[in-house]
């Protein structure tokens, strides 16, 4: 590499921060170093990528231009940080070995879809991977779920018992090979392989034998087991449900491609762009009417959750025209199973085969939740795909972590900038999923060397995540919940100042130790004031009556002063017994707490309504009662919004005696359904403009699981937004309690 002797060389050293480990970054800037004719060298470390580039001044700066305006497709630098340093005279550039330092936050890659080249490979007779399960490269494969420690490389991953052949080798060290550095490297004479339980002669084909006959079978994936069945088989699914003892909660779907996806569902171009992504989440998408899909897959719900392959293990099992439930390989309120042996044992009374293989998987993760809100992402579960990728913090924190809430658990070990947010572990009710809970933290804190120095947690007492922080021997920030859920929404959008918050859901502890669920908020970070909330109604029985929303629909009549009327469903579904001893607590408030939760209301409206008497699954009568809406219907039920000790009261009583009228009339369910929706949006924008008149105020932030209701969502986005709001929507972390740990952190920071 000669150059002109009158060009004076500077050498820079370049420190990349992002997700720039297992992406083929380091290959990347191998060949845009040799073609700008640059010498030095590159490597992994505990930081990230650390570069020393030798050049011409312009020289350096084009490559340093390049590097940010290009990349590996699955690399995301978030920032470059450079120093002129003494030239040494390098003639070449090089990759060189990496560094491991005690101390030190390395991104790490979450987990890839195969890519375009591997699939043309992997259905290619004369290629030598050739149906092989696990074929990768540098653009896509495992990352996360292999990952023990960084810096990423072959021997921090489960792939470090499989010593690569002479061939595999030989593409690991060509830096103009696909496979350059790619740590998972590996074909069917060096790498895992796939074995079906008992034993087959073609483990793909018998597994696929099974499905066909309608047995239950257990498939090793990337980050758990699935339990997996034919989807057009009514007696499969309702095996799956039985043994499962998953009642009626609805299954995900897997399909070889776009076109089979479409057969059975209503895809846009966003949707089919969400579908097709490298992420390859679940995407929630609306029905087609008539399809081979069995109803029992998804019963009473609009829509179906639908995935396409994104391991070529997926890709060989799943043929054009399939179309196979994928459900998490667990016992219901269970942690995914990962391993063989643990598969058999908590598996065995689930499935009738195995489909397994021998590449260890580290990090259990389930597969992510998605759909699409006005254009955009609007993530259920956050999960397989992004995870462990950081959420930007709107200011610097000290390290914390944030344990989350009770159901739909994640956590957050947030640093400087970057808030890791953890897979999703499950609804923590129960010791294993606490103990995944437990080994996911050691495993985010010994993956990104964060020590935290605080907990914050939700202010419930009863919170087995709470109990595990308090367990801790850290200072603990206790949060109530629906400011963290605001927080949440206010960070993901990088908001500084004050907003009006709308943080509606099921269960919430309040700060007077009653249980919140409709709240209207002026929230900041260090802060909130309560401003206004749904007018309290008692939960007869305590939680027990989150399952029976025939009880809560006769609280809120009751509470309503409107009289129990054999012409009301929920009044005809109690026996006269059961009614005889609610009016007793009602009247007398017996064993009730009051509640001011939006989901109670949402579940009392669909019972009214005639949808429900009954749940066996969280939100599962707002989301049959959303299915139902008809969506011609312009009408809106009115709720009244009275003044009570300075907090804004939203009386739903006047839209319950309209509603109660229209089913005793015989009105459509999706005509009272459309009304009432339409009701609650026109109330949030009347309660916005009131607290908007008080504070000036002019940002609404919408979150907690109501607002998972899409048909809710868009419509108060759109009314807010026509009345000069700036609306902020969860696009990162969701509006459930996956996304609470979020808001818990950034709190916790700004009170430091």
């Amino acid at each position: 590499m000669e150059r002109p002797m009158s060009t004076p060389l500077i050498r820079r050293r370049l420190r990349v921060s992002g997700i720039v480990q297992g992406v083929g970054f380091r290959p990347f800037v191998y060949g845009l170093a040799v073609d700008t004719r640059l010498a030095g060298f590159v490597g992994n470390d505990t930081d990230g990528v650390f570069i020393e580039i030798e050049s011409e001044a312009a020289t350096l700066d084009a490559f340093v231009a390049a590097l940010e305006a290009s990349g590996p497709p699955a690399a995301r630098i978030q920032r470059i940080d450079s120093e002129d340093i003494q030239p040494v005279g390098d003639t070449s550039f090089r990759i060189v070995a990496s560094h491991y330092a005690e101390t030190g936050t390395a991104l790490v890659s979450p987990d890839l879809r195969t890519c375009d080249d591997c699939l043309r490979e992997l259905h290619d007779p004369e290629d030598r991977r050739y149906r092989y399960p696990f074929i990768n490269c540098t653009n896509c494969g495992p990352r996360f779920t292999i990952t023990e420690r960084t810096p990423y490389d072959r021997p921090n991953t489960t792939m470090q018992p499989f010593e690569m052949c002479y061939a595999c080798s030989a593409e690991y060290r060509e830096p103009t090979d696909r496979r350059f550095h790619a740590q998972p490297n590996a074909c069917s004479e060096c790498g895992p392989s796939v074995r079906a339980i008992p034993p087959a002669g073609d483990p793909i084909a018998d597994a696929r034998r099974r499905i066909a006959a309608g047995e239950v079978v257990a498939i090793k994936g990337l980050g758990g087991f699935h339990l997996a069945c034919d989807a057009a088989s009514d007696p499969a699914v309702a095996l799956l449900r039985e043994r499962k003892g998953r009642v009626e909660k609805p299954f995900a779907v897997m399909v070889s491609n776009l076109e089979i996806a479409r057969s059975i569902s209503l895809i846009d171009a966003d949707e089919a762009r969400l579908l097709t992504s490298r992420e390859r989440p679940i995407v929630l998408l609306a029905k087609r009417a008539n399809t081979a899909v069995s109803e029992l897959v998804a019963p009473g719900n609009g829509y179906l959750g639908v995935m396409l392959p994104y391991t070529p293990l997926h890709d060989l099992l799943i043929e054009p025209g399939d179309v196979w439930v994928m459900t998490s390989g667990n016992l219901s309120e269970e942690p995914i199973v990962t391993t063989n042996i643990e598969a058999i044992v908590r598996l065995g009374v689930l499935a009738d085969g195995y489909l397994v293989h021998d590449r260890d998987i580290h990090v259990p993760c389930d597969d992510s939740v998605v759909r699409i809100l006005d254009g955009a992402e609007y993530p259920i579960r956050r999960s397989r795909g992004y995870a462990p990728f950081p959420v930007p913090l709107p200011f610097e924190s000290p390290p914390i972590l944030a344990t989350g809430g009770e159901l739909k658990a994640t956590f957050c070990l947030a640093a400087g900038y970057d808030g890791f947010m953890s897979q999703h572990i499950g609804d923590m009710e129960n010791l294993e999923t606490l103990d995944a809970f437990t080994r996911a933290v050691d495993h985010f804190i010994d993956l990104f060397r964060i020590e935290p120095e605080v907990i914050a947690t939700d202010l419930h007492p009863g919170y087995l995540s709470t109990k595990w922080a308090e367990r801790q021997s850290l200072p603990v920030v206790k949060v109530q919940h629906h400011h963290a859920h605001i927080a949440s929404v206010m960070a993901e959008h990088g908001v500084r100042d004050s907003v009006i918050g709308f943080s509606f859901d099921g269960t919430g502890y309040g700060t007077d130790g009653t249980i919140w669920g409709g709240e209207v908020l002026v929230a900041g970070y260090e802060g909130f004031e309560r401003v206004g909330h749904l007018k309290a109604t008692p939960l007869p029985g305590g939680d027990a009556a989150v399952k029976s929303p025939a009880k809560m629909a006769l609280s809120y009549l009751h509470t309503a002063g409107i009289p129990w009327s054999a012409d009301l469903p929920p009044v005809s579904a109690l026996p006269e017994t059961e009614r005889a001893v609610l009016t007793t607590q009602l009247d007398r408030g017996i064993n009730t707490v009051p509640t001011t939760s939006m989901g109670r209301l949402f579940d009392a409206v669909s019972a009214i309504a005639g949808v429900r008497q009954s749940v066996t699954y969280e939100a599962q009568a707002a989301i049959e009662f959303e299915a139902l809406i008809d969506r011609s219907e312009g009408g809106a039920y009115t709720f009244a919004i009275t003044e009570r000790d300075g907090l804004l009261v939203i009386d739903p009583s006047p839209a319950l005696r309209s509603l109660a009228d229209d089913v005793v009339a015989g009105e459509a369910v999706g005509v009272i359904g459309a009304r009432f929706h339409r009701g609650i949006a026109n109330v949030i924008v009347e309660t916005a403009e009131r607290v908007r008149m008080r504070t000036g105020l002019t940002t609404v932030g919408l979150s907690g699981g109501v607002f998972q209701n899409v048909t809710l969502t868009h419509a108060t986005r759109t009314a807010l937004v026509e009345r000069d709001f700036e609306v902020l929507l969860h696009r990162l972390v969701p509006p459930n309690d996956g996304g609470l740990a979020l808001g818990q952190a950034v709190i916790a920071a700004a009170r430091r």
